[in-house]
């Protein structure tokens, strides 16, 4: 399949109402927001959308808002894991039928597949779908790795066209790369290393930082591209404290916040996750004036 995710393509938050239902109107706002920082696409229910915590008519309404928010101004992805190949077919399929452009498909969690088990998995899902499929490779999360030899293997697979990975193993990347080549494509998930995949033959990133800061983030990859990589790297630099800000609470809470301090009316994230400490929000509250994003 001849499809190539690229650029910045932010892992959109999702904004709750205080009753705790997707506020529409708010991840519409987020949206538009996005794009008109120029990011290359947007990605829906992903981890820092906290699909985990979505019931799957929620996973669908976040599909269908964005579709038909974005308007084809840019290509939407959306998140469809779960932990069984059957319900991960039938979000994939609702993606297809809700127009979603691509999905991504994280390794199975709770449970350890082997290196089989987890090929039949996305072999599956990839032949119940039209769609171009991106791998989804994030061992700290789930637990299950995906090695360079199963995705060399996957890579084979038509519809599957490319990887996110979030293991922040820069020779993880480089190997990837190396033995898959330049038409399967890999989208970096360490927003700490965006620079560094683009470097190595990335297509682009997934960077969550990029909800707070997008222009920001963008900036890396437009300045990469334009062969300016002393700029890019600067760039690189200046998002840096933003993503290692992450460790000040339980993920994915830190862009929740940081985003309710800028003006946003996002909500919580969903319980057990709370919110920061009065200290760790300070904390929080003096990066973003670092990176002048508070008015």
């Amino acid at each position: 399949m001849n499809y190539k995710p690229a650029g910045i393509i932010p892992p959109v938050i999702t904004p709750f109402t205080k009753e705790g239902a997707i506020n529409r109107p708010v991840f519409r706002q987020l949206l538009n927001r996005l794009i008109d920082a120029g990011v290359h696409g947007i990605f829906v229910a992903g981890s820092q959308g906290e699909f985990y915590a979505l019931e799957r008519e929620e996973r669908i309404q976040a599909f269908e808002i964005a579709v038909e928010e974005v308007n084809g101004r840019v290509p939407v992805y959306a998140g469809t894991a779960a932990i069984t190949t059957a319900e991960t077919v039938r979000l994939t399929q609702a993606a297809e039928a809700a127009g979603i452009d691509a999905v991504s498909i994280i390794t199975p969690f709770f449970i350890t597949p082997n290196s089989q088990e987890i090929y039949q998995h996305y072999k599956t899902v990839a032949e119940s779908t039209r769609l171009p499929v991106l791998l989804y490779n994030n061992p700290d999360r789930t637990n299950v790795g995906l090695s360079v030899a199963l995705i060399q293997q996957l890579a084979q697979i038509d519809n599957i066209v490319g990887i996110k990975d979030s293991s922040g193993d820069m020779t993880m990347v480089g190997e990837i790369i190396r033995n898959t080549g330049f038409d399967f494509h890999l989208l970096c998930g360490r927003d700490t290393m965006i620079y560094a995949a683009l470097s190595y033959g990335g297509s682009g990133a997934v960077p969550a930082s990029a909800n707070v800061a997008p222009e920001l983030a963008v900036s890396i990859y437009e300045l990469f591209q334009k062969g300016d990589r002393q700029g890019a790297l600067k760039a690189q630099y200046r998002l840096a404290p933003l993503r290692i800000a992450f460790g000040l609470g339980s993920f994915p809470v830190v862009i929740k916040e940081a985003m309710e301090i800028m003006g946003f009316d996002v909500g919580t994230t969903r319980a057990p996750i709370g919110p920061l400490t009065p200290e760790k929000r300070q904390t929080l509250l003096g990066i973003l004036n670092e990176l002048d994003l508070i008015a």
